[in-house]
């Protein structure tokens, strides 16, 4: 077990110390696919940040930080399909970005390839379709296309 995953599960552990004899609230119809979602990220994400030391620190530190940062992201997207208080919303856009971008510093950083670009898993493919997710913005990332 890495001294990250050691540590993480120890924090856990400590977190619920007092908590296990109270009734969980009650979840709402959107709550279990949500908690799932981010299980299932939260494991990718500490699977990935278990890594074995390279014995080079700054590639050791990319191959933990890009999963955490990707963590971060798939979080997120979870927020963007499950929730409904718009600004926290805006707040999981932000981290989407900015966390894609950190990976994309962290690997040039390295010298490494950055991953080919795709639209995200919740947006449509073809930007020229506008999305109720964000209206505002497709317009904007339109304006520089060739008329047709």
């Amino acid at each position: 077990m890495g001294i990250v995953r050691f540590a993480l599960a120890v924090a856990a552990t400590l977190a619920t110390i007092g908590t296990a004899s109270a009734a969980p609230p009650a979840m709402s119809p959107g709550e279990a696919p949500f908690l799932a979602e981010n299980q299932a990220a939260m494991n990718r994400m500490m699977a990935g940040m278990d890594i074995k030391p390279s014995g080079d620190v700054d590639r050791d530190f990319t191959a933990m930080m890009i999963p955490h940062h990707q963590g971060a992201i798939d979080m997120a997207q979870a927020e963007l399909r499950y929730g409904h208080n718009e600004q926290l919303r805006r707040i999981a856009q932000e981290i989407i970005v900015e966390q894609q971008q950190e990976i994309a510093a962290m690997r040039l950083a390295l010298g490494q390839p950055l991953p080919p670009s795709v639209a995200a898993p919740d947006q449509p493919s073809d930007l020229s379709v506008p999305s109720a997710a964000a209206p505002a913005t497709i317009p904007m990332m339109n304006m520089h296309k060739e008329p047709k």
